[in-house]
């Protein structure tokens, strides 16, 4: 129990361990669906499912301490540094891919296509971008455009982080009613989102031999696009859990970390979003 002069120590805790069992477990099942075995289907559904059980265990326990009050001012810090500290590693992760983008646009393709490079390794290719490489190796595609279905999900992706905010203002102000319609709002745009995303997907496939195996412009198209769509989802759910708890009364303007957490990713998501569309879609 935390005091005004003392820290919350928490108690031991086992679904740290149950956790790391499932990410196993579902490692295993990939290993083994990868090299064909009947067992690795059945087996990264079980180590999924363990996982899930865990992240709904854990963060019920989370939502009930915090509830009681059991976590003071100085706990409240920590969760924020810790929030601080995930957001830049996602920071990383994407701008690795950034940076690969950059590289392959701006430096690679160009070598290939300058000079003792060009007539020494693949004299008939041409340095432009989108490019499948040297011999279209994956075949004839056709670039996504940017001001169809991309530009859409912009819209949708900006007109949520206003409602994420207009939810936040809700909140601080004690409005119950604004918060929870701020929310549903922001969670079915982002769904929305996704459902748009994988439409995309299905007409690049189908209908423009845009694929993962379209050279190195389909590899960072997906890449790209494909953990970003995954980061939305994962948004998704958890505003989707903010929610529900804030329909069960939860939360107050002194104490509402869990829906600030959910709302600086939310943010992170849309501002990536925004990178994505220049240098993606329109570059």
């Amino acid at each position: 129990m935390s005091t005004n002069s003392t820290y919350y120590i928490p108690h031991k805790a086992t679904w740290p361990i149950i956790g790391t069992v499932g990410l196993m477990i579902m490692l295993a099942g990939f290993a083994n669906f990868l090299n064909g075995s009947s067992i690795g289907q059945p087996l990264m559904i079980a180590g999924l499912l363990v996982f899930v059980a865990m992240l709904v265990g854990w963060f019920t326990l989370q939502a009930k301490e915090s509830e009681s009050g059991m976590y003071n001012h100085e706990v409240g810090i920590s969760y924020r540094h810790g929030m601080m500290w995930f957001i830049f590693s996602e920071i990383v992760f994407f701008a690795v891919f950034f940076g690969t983008l950059w590289y392959t646009r701006n430096l690679s393709v160009p070598w290939l296509g300058e000079g003792a490079t060009k007539e020494l390794l693949w004299p008939s290719f041409d340095a432009v971008w989108p490019t499948n490489g040297p011999g279209k190796v994956g075949g004839e595609f056709e670039p996504m455009g940017a001001w169809g279905l991309p530009f859409v999900n912009t819209l949708l992706l900006l007109t949520s982080g206003v409602t994420c905010t207009w939810a936040h203002h809700g909140l601080l102000a004690k409005n119950r009613d604004q918060l929870i319609k701020g929310l549903l709002a922001t969670v079915a745009l982002g769904f929305l989102f996704v459902c748009f995303q994988a439409l995309e997907y299905h007409e690049a496939y189908s209908e423009m031999g845009l694929t993962l195996g379209s050279g190195v412009y389909g590899s960072t198209f997906f890449m790209l696009t494909g953990f970003h769509g995954f980061h939305v989802c994962v948004g998704a759910i958890i505003l989707s859990v903010v929610l529900f708890r804030s329909t069960k009364g939860h939360f107050s303007p002194e104490n509402h970390f869990a829906f600030e957490a959910a709302a600086w990713y939310w943010h992170f998501v849309d501002v990536v979003w925004l990178g994505l569309f220049i240098f993606v879609y329109l570059m």
